[in-house]
């Protein structure tokens, strides 16, 4: 796979009528490197001298393209290989928990031995933990994850020593965040511009500002995209609580701001609503600030999930992407959302 690797990338890049820079190229070469030293047969290890970290850990802002080149890397893995929402990750291994009830030590060796019966590298594409529970957990599961030999590759916005930062009891994270450095290559992707953003990816389905024209526009747009399409309700069970779907027209959905993110919702419930989804219109998202931080971490979790499930959106608000405001303790991972917001509403992303 050496410089193979780079030369496909490359072709790839040109062939997508992508820019190709010496940023990223040099992520590329450290994948190859990362790949020898975990890939490579037993007795080619006997007479390496490359480095065997187990983790690979790529980090930079938002729209740099780091998705973009682990997805491709990916892609040309013929190991066994699992792609993983964070979040839905997590969930599996609480649900694993309860159904087992067993001794916490115990739990995480079971959960990692039957992780391993399925794969032998997990991709988690914008890692990031926000959940007090997930960052006591961690340290814990990813030390037995790389014992077991499973390797990771991650995307991220932030660097390893600046996760779940400022959060609830983050001494107990600290054990995480040193299995990482310890195990994993770190690697930053730097590139001036939101690839996101860029004229070939103009805004086409989101509307603002809140008023009777976007109404009308909006209201339009959906009845074009339902025509034909049976109006039904639709209930979705989570563990015993009830969420329902008043505007579903076959998959395609909508939902005002407030039945989605002012409600006790989470990852799990959203991950539930999506799979019954095609397309999804959001109505009247607001501005956040500190007031509003609740529903707007729920807002991110929402559009996290929407955007790993690869769902088109069209939303309205009452100001442009680029005026959205923020609450001072998700600045960060908000970046995220307004770029992934850029590319769920336009066009090229499929009806």
């Amino acid at each position: 796979m050496v410089k193979k690797f780079q030369k496909e990338f490359i072709s790839y890049c040109n062939n997508q009528q992508l820019e190709v820079n010496s940023n990223q190229i040099e992520v590329v070469k450290r994948l190859e490197q990362y790949h020898q030293g975990n890939f490579q047969s037993y007795f080619s290890k006997l007479f390496s001298k490359k480095s065997s970290k187990k983790g690979f850990y790529l980090y930079g802002d938002v729209g740099v393209g780091k998705t973009m080149i682990l997805n491709f890397f990916f892609n040309h893995l013929k190991e066994k290989k699992l792609r993983l929402h964070f979040n839905e990750f997590m969930l599996s291994f609480h649900d694993f928990v309860y159904q087992k009830k067993e001794k916490e030590e115990n739990i995480i060796n079971q959960f990692v031995k039957n992780l391993k019966l399925k794969s032998s590298l997990i991709y988690f594409d914008e890692f990031q933990v926000t959940n007090i529970v997930d960052a006591m957990i961690l340290g814990k599961l990813f030390d037995q994850i790389f014992k077991e030999d499973i390797k990771i590759i991650v995307t991220s916005n932030t660097k390893i020593s600046e996760l779940y930062k400022d959060g609830l009891q983050r001494d107990q994270f600290k054990p995480f965040i040193k299995i990482m450095e310890q195990k994993s290559i770190e690697c930053e992707l730097k590139i001036e511009d939101d690839y996101r953003k860029s004229n070939n990816n103009q805004k086409q389905r989101y509307f603002y500002p809140l008023n009777q024209e976007t109404n009308f526009k909006i209201n339009k747009f959906f009845r074009t995209i339902t025509k034909d399409k049976k109006h039904s309700f639709k209930i979705i069970n989570v563990k015993g609580r009830d969420f329902k779907i008043e505007n579903f027209y076959e998959g395609v959905v909508r939902f005002n701001f407030n039945e989605l993110c002012d409600k006790n919702l989470g990852a799990e419930d959203y991950l539930e609503i999506i799979k019954n989804c095609k397309f999804m219109v959001i109505n009247q998202i607001p501005q956040f600030n500190d007031t509003n931080s609740n529903q707007q971490q729920r807002f991110i979790t929402l559009l996290d999930v929407i955007y790993d499930k690869n769902i088109p959106i069209s939303v309205t608000a009452n100001q442009n992407l680029d005026e959205f405001t923020s609450s001072k303790l998700l600045e960060k991972p908000f970046k995220r959302t307004i770029s992934r917001l850029y590319e769920l509403t336009s066009i090229n992303k499929n009806q």
